[in-house]
């Protein structure tokens, strides 16, 4: 990890942030000021599953890998971000451990951003805190919707095998009968 200066060019990649994209200059500026910009080369960990952290990241440039690791050392991919997307967003609100990891597939440059600092912002600029948290939120009810919608379609292919079991089975037993 290399971080970067956190200089006024990053603001416009720092508002292709849906987060952010409803802050003035002047409130990007506070941000770039008390947040972090960093580089991430390829393969590089970013957020280790299990670890406590409080930092929001977006993606202001790269892809990056999001995985889950399974009983026995497995990481089985969950999704990939790139430009404008978000992670590790619960760390605004919860002192939770991390449920992912997140992995530079190739070179990422992501803005971090501590709840503390995300605090300090709220302090100084407290409408356009309510839009971080707003936007948080509604960005956190798509990812909810969207597990949702991946456990239901799960189930329901759950559901169809064992009508299929049954089929098989009815089959074999009919054969054995003959």
């Amino acid at each position: 990890m290399t971080v970067l200066d956190t200089s006024p060019e990053w603001r416009n990649s720092v508002r292709n942030i849906m987060t952010f994209k409803y802050l003035s200059d002047r409130e990007l500026d506070f941000l770039l000021s008390v947040g972090s910009v960093l580089r991430y080369e390829r393969n590089e960990t970013i957020v280790r599953e299990g670890e406590l952290d409080h930092h929001f990241f977006g993606v202001l440039s790269g892809t990056v890998s999001v995985s889950v690791s399974e009983t026995g050392g497995k990481d089985v991919f969950i999704c990939a971000l790139g430009e404008g997307e978000v992670f590790g967003e619960a760390g605004f609100f919860l002192k939770i451990h991390r449920t992912a990891s997140v992995i530079a597939k190739d070179r990422a440059v992501v803005f971090r951003l501590e709840r503390k600092e995300l605090a300090s912002f709220i302090r100084s600029y407290p409408a356009a805190g309510n839009k971080i948290l707003l936007i948080t939120i509604y960005g956190l009810l798509k990812k909810l919707r969207a597990a949702n919608q991946e456990l239901a379609y799960e189930r329901k292919a759950d559901l169809e095998q064992d009508d299929i079991d049954d089929l098989v089975g009815g089959i074999l037993s009919e054969m054995e009968g003959s």
